[in-house]
């Protein structure tokens, strides 16, 4: 009998648009190339400029986006939250569901102490919460 996955009736969350998961804490946010032409264009930036002005190549293992010196992400703005939120990488869409934060029950109580969201709103469903951390834009 295989083990039931401690989130095995699913999670609640609802984005705050608190900006903690983008802000204070350093770490990669990884872009691919179609969420680049996504931002670059709802910017009304060209593209190979918005690659040197707010991207970074990381040692071969892809582009990020670029921090400020505080750690927020570049897009993060304190007054308005996430300038690109309609736009923003995959990895920024399925936050909190990345495989770091439900891996237990107490990573998720970490998670907790830094968004507000969790455990409000919406439920997502297991298969919903395995279709994210499969494809959380993470490296």
């Amino acid at each position: 009998m295989t083990k039931q996955p401690w989130h095995q009736d699913g999670l609640y969350f609802e984005c705050q648009r608190c900006g903690n998961c983008c802000s204070g804490y350093p770490g990669h946010v990884w872009v691919n190339d179609e969420e680049i032409t996504s931002i670059s264009r709802y910017l009304k930036i060209d593209e190979t400029d918005f690659r040197k002005r707010y991207t970074l190549n990381i040692d071969g293992q892809g582009a990020c986006l670029t921090e400020r010196e505080n750690n927020d992400c570049m897009f993060f703005n304190r007054s308005h939250g996430c300038v690109v939120y309609e736009h923003r990488p995959r990895q920024c869409q399925t936050w909190p569901f990345w495989k770091s934060n439900v891996a237990t029950d107490q990573t998720w109580t970490n998670t907790i102490k830094i968004c507000p969201g969790i455990n409000l709103g919406r439920h997502y469903s297991i298969e919903e919460i395995n279709s994210f951390i499969k494809d959380d834009g993470l490296r």
